[in-house]
């Protein structure tokens, strides 16, 4: 299964009354794959809000977001949680519904060890025939893989991939000693550039939400050996990717993407609580970041 070089982590779009827009949702599919280049859409990831949906929604979300993409690229469910039991039973009803992958992420507020980690990832993998990406996101988790965890993952035959957050020294392990055909994703956009020259295969991204054209340039440019060209974009995009999670302060993800996707012409509601979205002053940098 190749994923593409550029995924998007789909914000999740809501009506005024927090509910899934549906028909801003069907826009946004068409407007990341047709003006934006994504190859593949990370459905239901930290970026479209994964805490605060229902196992229902997530459901209906995969079903959806996989019939209005309509093969013009990959979609990747994210079924991970911090209970095994419940990712693989959230596995299983994506593998029913004909998901491409599954992204499957570090076990959060529990904090288990390197093993425990280990265990919970293979039991998810040995459930189902989906392509497994891991999410390796210490920030948000609290825990890191390390990359001899990764490694050892690695030789499971249907975990693929991982999306890697923790450095670019962390890709550069996992690179160094991975099967040759385990991909390494960055998960920060700042890094993506620097994660490619280390070995890289590509970014899931969520600049890419506003400035997918461009990343998609910067990779082939990088690709095709005029690593000038590409370090010339990467320069130019570097504030996006910074400013919309530093904010002039950090914003959580996705709040920041959101406004900026409105400020685009792209109407995908504002966040669920306990996330709130920009603030006066957060909203005004956003604006500025985008001319």
């Amino acid at each position: 299964m190749d994923f593409g070089r550029l995924i998007t982590a789909m914000v999740t779009p809501f009506d005024r009354s927090g509910e899934i827009n549906w028909e801003a949702t069907s826009r946004l599919i068409d407007y990341l794959i047709e003006q934006k280049k994504s190859e593949a859409l990370v459905v239901c990831g930290t970026t479209g809000e994964s805490p605060t949906l229902s196992d229902e929604e997530k459901l209906e979300l995969f079903a959806y977001v996989l019939k209005k993409a309509a093969g013009r690229c990959k979609i990747i469910a994210g079924t991970g949680t911090n209970s095994t039991r419940h990712s693989i039973h959230l596995t299983k009803e994506a593998e029913k519904i004909g998901v491409d992958g599954v992204l499957l992420v570090v076990p959060y507020y529990n904090k288990p060890n390197q093993e425990g980690l280990y265990r919970h990832f293979a039991a998810i993998a040995g459930e189902t025939e989906l392509p497994v990406i891991l999410y390796n996101v210490p920030s948000r988790t609290s825990v890191s893989m390390s990359a001899a965890t990764t490694l050892r993952l690695a030789e499971i035959p249907n975990i693929v991939a991982t999306k890697e957050c923790q450095s670019v020294d962390q890709i550069t392990q996992i690179v160094s000693a991975c099967p040759a055909d385990f991909r390494v994703y960055s998960g920060d956009d700042s890094a993506g550039l620097a994660a490619l020259a280390v070995g890289g295969y590509g970014i899931i991204s969520v600049a890419s939400h506003v400035v997918g054209e461009q990343m998609a340039e910067m990779i082939q440019a990088y690709f095709s050996g005029n690593v000038q060209r590409a370090g010339e974009l990467h320069r130019k995009l570097f504030p996006v990717f910074k400013g919309l999670f530093e904010c002039p302060q950090p914003l959580p993800n996705p709040s920041a993407v959101k406004y900026a996707l409105g400020l685009r012409g792209v109407d995908v509601g504002t966040v669920r609580l306990p996330l709130v979205p920009p603030t006066e002053e957060e909203a005004s940098f956003i604006a500025a970041l985008l001319k």
